[in-house]
């Protein structure tokens, strides 16, 4: 008997804390609109900036691929964007 009364003890605490963090996680988490305006001010949202962002994983991949018909150590570069002008390996 005694450790049936542990065990429904033990069920109802683990319960009450589930119900609790439940209630917690509804209460903080953002609702339908609250989510939308969030992801519409997402900088990845502006055309803009994915230009951008495209852009320049356009120069890193031209560098990467640079680097890999060339000896030359790019890293030594003052500026990677320009051909040339740095030490050679």
């Amino acid at each position: 008997m005694e450790t049936l009364r542990k065990a429904l003890i033990a069920g109802a605490v683990l319960g009450t804390g589930a119900g609790v963090g439940t209630a917690l996680f509804v209460l903080v988490a953002p609702g339908e609109q609250q989510k939308q305006a969030m992801l519409k001010e997402m900088p990845e949202q502006d055309p803009q900036r994915r230009d951008e962002a495209a852009r320049t994983k356009e120069l890193l991949l031209a560098s990467l691929q640079e680097a890999a018909a060339t000896q030359e150590n790019v890293a030594w570069r003052k500026n990677w964007m320009s051909g040339g002008g740095g030490k050679s390996a």
